[in-house]
Order: C-alpha cells, then sequence, then structure tokens
C-alpha cells in the first residue's frame, strides 16, 4: 500500500474540512477516495466540489462495503461515533473518529473494547494535541522536575455561538440529538488536554445551567471542581456566553507556575520548592524567590493535517498518532462526571458509574424536544 485510501462519513463542516486539505494535497500519503452523507444538500456539494473520481453514498454502511476504502474519518452528529467505528472494526477498516468519542463512557468502552480485537489502527482527532504550546507545557509538567502539582484552572469561555448558531439545526443543543452542550461540542479537546497533561483527578464537582444565556437544553454555563489523588485541585470554567472570552490555562507546581495565553507561554521558576521553603523560612512573610520567563513553545504539529498524517503513518510505517482512540474516553468520563454532579447535586468520585450516568442521561433524552431547522446526519459542528 502506497497510499490510505481514505472515505469520510459525514461531510459536514469538520468532513468538508478534511476533504478539501486531502485533495489540496496536505496529505500526501492519504487518497480520497470515497464520501458518504444522507443530506442530499451535502452529496450535492460534494459533487459539484470534489473530483469525479471520489464516489459518494448516500448509506455508509454501503461506502465501507465498497471495497473502496482502506480507512475511514467518522465525522457525524456524537452520538453515531462508536457506531461507525465499531462498524469499521468488523470490516478491517483503519479508523480515525472525529471529537468526542461518543456522547457517554458507556458506549465508547464498548467501542474501545471492540478496537482491541481488532488488528486496525484507531485514532482521535485530538488536532490540538499538535500545538507547540501544550506539547511544552506536558514537558514541562512531567519532565521539568518541579515537583508534583498543586493546583490547576482554565478559563476557556472564548467559545461565543449566537442563538442563530444553535438553530442552525434541528440536532444541535438538544440532549436527543447532541447530548450535551459546551462540554460535549466545544470542550473536548480542553478536556482532553487537562487530564493529558495534568492527569485524571478522583473526584469531580460541577455547577452548570441549561439554557441559561440561550434557548437550548443542553449547558452553555459551567464551573467544576476537581480534586486529584495527591491533594491538588482544579477548577474547569467555561461558557458559550461571553463576550470578550477568556482562555487562560495556569498550572501551579510545587516548584514552578506556568500560564498559557493568548498565544504564549510563561513561566515563573522558584529557587527552592514550595513546600520546601514553607517548612524552613523564619520569615513570617516571604516568599520563595522566582525566576519569570517567556518559554519558547515547539512548533506547531499542523492541527488537523498533522492528525491525518500521523494516521496514515501509523498505518504505512508503523509510526505513532497523534491521540490513539481509546484515549477518547478520558475527556468524556471528565464531561460525563460534571453532568452526574449536576444532575445530583454531588461530588462524583471517579471511576464514573456508567450505568448511573446513562439512566440519567435517558430520563433528559426521553423528554427531549425536536427542534425546527435542517435535519442533518453530518457533522455540523465547530472547525477548530
Amino acid at each position: 500500500m502506497k497510499k490510505v485510501r481514505l472515505g469520510i462519513i459525514g461531510i459536514g463542516n469538520m468532513g468538508t474540512g478534511h476533504a478539501k486539505n486531502i485533495i489540496a494535497g496536505k496529505c500526501p500519503e492519504i487518497q480520497l477516495t470515497a464520501v458518504a452523507d444522507i443530506n442530499p444538500d451535502r452529496l450535492q456539494w460534494a459533487k459539484e466540489n470534489l473530483p469525479d473520481t471520489i464516489k459518494r453514498f448516500d448509506d455508509a454502511l454501503q461506502m465501507l462495503d465498497s471495497g473502496l476504502l482502506d480507512a475511514a474519518l467518522v465525522a457525524v452528529p456524537h452520538y453515531d461515533h462508536p457506531k461507525y467505528a465499531m462498524a469499521c472494526f468488523d470490516r478491517g477498516l483503519h479508523v480515525m473518529v472525529e471529537k468526542p468519542a461518543g456522547v457517554y463512557t458507556k458506549q465508547v468502552r464498548e467501542m474501545n473494547e471492540a478496537s482491541e480485537k481488532s488488528n486496525v489502527v484507531f485514532g482521535m482527532m485530538f488536532n490540538q494535541r499538535t500545538s507547540g504550546i501544550y506539547r511544552k507545557m506536558r514537558d514541562l509538567v512531567q519532565k521539568g522536575g518541579y515537583g508534583q502539582i498543586k493546583r490547576t484552572n482554565w478559563i476557556i469561555t472564548d467559545w461565543y455561538r449566537s442563538q442563530y448558531y444553535y438553530d442552525s439545526g434541528s440536532w444541535r443543543a438538544t440532549w436527543a440529538g447532541e447530548g450535551g452542550g459546551v462540554l460535549l461540542n466545544q470542550c473536548p479537546h480542553n478536556l482532553d488536554l487537562w487530564q493529558w497533561i495534568c492527569g485524571m483527578p478522583v473526584k469531580v464537582s460541577a455547577h452548570m445551567y441549561f439554557g441559561k444565556w440561550h434557548d437550548i437544553e443542553v449547558e452553555d454555563d459551567v464551573t467544576a471542581f476537581v480534586e486529584y489523588e495527591n491533594g491538588a485541585t482544579g477548577t474547569f470554567v467555561t461558557t458559550t456566553a461571553d463576550a470578550p472570552g477568556t482562555n487562560r490555562f495556569e498550572i501551579t507546581m510545587e516548584g514552578a507556575k506556568l500560564v498559557a495565553e493568548d498565544g504564549k507561554l510563561y513561566l515563573w521558576e522558584l529557587e527552592t520548592n514550595e513546600r520546601e521553603f514553607c517548612k524552613i523560612s523564619k520569615d513570617s512573610f516571604a516568599k520563595p524567590k522566582t525566576t519569570f520567563r517567556e518559554v519558547e513553545p515547539y512548533e506547531d504539529g499542523g492541527w488537523h493535517v498533522g492528525v491525518l498524517n500521523a494516521f496514515a503513518g501509523a498505518i504505512l510505517h508503523g509510526t505513532p498518532l497523534i491521540a490513539g482512540g481509546e484515549e477518547g474516553i478520558n475527556g468524556l468520563t471528565l464531561s460525563n462526571a460534571m453532568h452526574l454532579s449536576q444532575w445530583l447535586d454531588k461530588p462524583i468520585a471517579l471511576p464514573l458509574d456508567e450505568d448511573l450516568f446513562y439512566e440519567e442521561l435517558q430520563k433528559r433524552v426521553a423528554s427531549s424536544k425536536q427542534k425546527t431547522g435542517r435535519s442533518v446526519f453530518s457533522d455540523t459542528g465547530d472547525s477548530y
């Protein structure tokens, strides 16, 4: 195999972006051979904008059975991500899944277990793991010799969305169609990076508001508090209603503080580990001396294109993925735990009670109301 023959399931915003990148030659080891969507408008777009050699299907399973593919990219609404990933496993097709991994971890765990029984490459589209800033942060936290994490804070409120955005599709911002709001649509990358850099907490508490700022069923305002095994704590604040918003990720360790904000990475290094200084200082108001500098980040790794190129490399050459598909469950666990904490009005210990979350989610799905608007199969989610 010289090139990976790829089919895209769902050619909404995300699927379209991936198709354009591939036909523009940005993924030299990938050949786009087919696309599938049940929305006739999107198939018409494909007919008018993609080469004639790329076959069009109104049934994704027919495309998977066509013999035209070595791999598929799943870019449909959230509930169907595991369904189509497992369909690929069954057919021996490699698969890349758009974020999030799914809506509830019980289903995603089933997907992960199925992947272990298959002999295919399974990747997750966590393109922000290619960011030079976040990769540098991770190395400084995990390899920098700054001791244990004491506190993490991420204020990620620059996700402003108007009511028009939410009205653009009948599946959007409903429990039945999307399965969640800002946590499931805008924040999967942030939740993934948070745990990728800092590790998973052991307890999650959350306060969230459903349709506080928009006419929607799901959450558009969230403040969460987490506790880590070593006693560290963290907060995560997000909304789609702040203008202007903020994106500030701060990690305080025993020997340093890191802040990522406005495309910059800043580091304060302590001359003495704070835990040691606290014990030996003879001055009631003294603080450890610090040295401040802006850190040069790593070079960015290509974002969506970088993830796809790594996917092709894993298939053709056995080189590493940016993110294994099985890793998608981690950030989703945080999202599910935040929802469950709000629904039950209590802290949630991890590992999550996946059956309980599913039961509570189904209560919301049962009362979910169909919206007017375009009913689509393809993922019309945000391109970021």
